[in-house]
């Protein structure tokens, strides 16, 4: 895969789960136009990061004096969001109707090659940023992407 830079990378939403956590189902969920189930989220400026990561698990037998390492649990990590606030947008509205609720929302991630990514998350916070006189008005939103009791979180899909 050649390098690329992050322009025209776009991130739907949806509160429609799939109706399986794989390509096929998220396919369903997020076809490739958006429309008013699955909008883009608009003036995204940072996607942010995100991407499993293990906890580091280690022993120390008495005999070898060396540290045996392995891993342990997992978590898909979390993505904060930088976007200019626009509160007719309609996937900011979206958001904000998943920070008050409890239950897990679906999210794309479309990369400028076509690349996709697919993922369950909580949205835990939608904050405003007003800042000084020559700034834009911004929000940051924190999305905390969960796990599924299959053990399945990110699902990536090459163009």
């Amino acid at each position: 895969m050649p390098v690329m830079t992050s322009a025209g990378s776009t991130l739907r939403v949806s509160s429609v789960a799939p109706a399986t956590f794989d390509a096929i189902g998220y396919a369903v969920v997020f076809p490739t136009l958006a429309t008013a189930a699955n909008p883009v989220v608009g003036e995204i400026t940072d996607l942010g990061e995100f991407g499993r990561e293990y906890a580091l698990v280690t022993h120390n037998p008495l005999g070898t004096r060396g540290t045996a390492k392995f891993k342990g649990s997992f978590n898909a990590g979390q993505i904060s969001l930088q976007l200019a606030l626009d509160n007719d947008d309609a996937g900011q509205m979206k958001l904000r109707e998943a920070l008050n609720v409890d239950s897990d929302y679906y999210f794309a991630v479309t990369l400028q090659n076509g690349d996709k990514s697919f993922f369950a998350a909580k949205v835990m916070s939608f904050k405003t940023s007003v800042g000084s006189v020559d700034q834009i008005t911004n929000a940051t939103v924190m999305l905390e992407i969960t796990t599924n009791n299959a053990g399945i979180d990110i699902v990536s899909v090459n163009s």
